[in-house]
């Protein structure tokens, strides 16, 4: 049988027939990291889950709340792109928080067919627990680091985001250091 030598060992065509990273051998793995993510993950979201099943919500509703009070009046169309999730899965968690009157739905002003978000004074109430619940993870997990540590943390988090994602609410929040962004 006869050898098989690649000419770039590093690279794997795809089907499509561009390149892409080859898959890292067993040991190259960061079992590590993917596990401590995995574990934050749970545990940072962990708190507020909690908080939201007293009132039936999950998680998507819990995005959704957090992206409409942080950029009011964002259209549901760029939510969709945010969220990543289909307009039915939208649309079933919208009815709900329009419904028990946690958001708000206006149209556009320039363009009646917009529809456009916005939390109401029940829905900033809740979000600000959950993003207080979320902070105070935050806060007890950076005691410790300095910041320069911090500023690290920064930035490894926004390179695990997809830099050419374009979505717009991501743009505001990858702005370069000392560019103003909404806190």
């Amino acid at each position: 049988m006869a050898d098989i030598n690649f000419s770039n060992p590093t690279r794997d065509p795809d089907v499509r027939g561009t390149d892409r990273p080859a898959a890292p051998r067993s040991g190259d793995l960061r079992w590590d990291i993917i596990e401590l993510l995995f574990f934050a993950y749970r545990d940072f979201v962990g708190d507020a889950d909690n908080e939201l099943e007293a009132f039936g919500f999950g998680r998507a509703h819990h995005r959704v709340l957090h992206f409409v009070h942080r950029y009011p009046g964002l259209k549901v169309a760029d939510l969709l792109d945010v969220l990543r999730i289909t307009k039915q899965s939208l649309g079933r968690v919208l009815k709900q928080l329009l419904d028990e009157g946690y958001i708000v739905q206006r149209t556009g002003n320039n363009d009646r067919r917009q529809r456009l978000l916005f939390a109401t004074p029940k829905g900033e109430t809740l979000v600000a627990k959950l993003a207080g619940l979320q902070t105070d993870r935050i806060t007890h997990a950076l005691r410790d680091i300095n910041p320069a540590g911090i500023d690290t943390v920064r930035q490894f988090l926004r390179a695990m985001i997809d830099q050419d994602d374009p979505d717009k609410v991501l743009e505001v929040i990858l702005k370069p250091a000392g560019a103003t962004a909404k806190a």
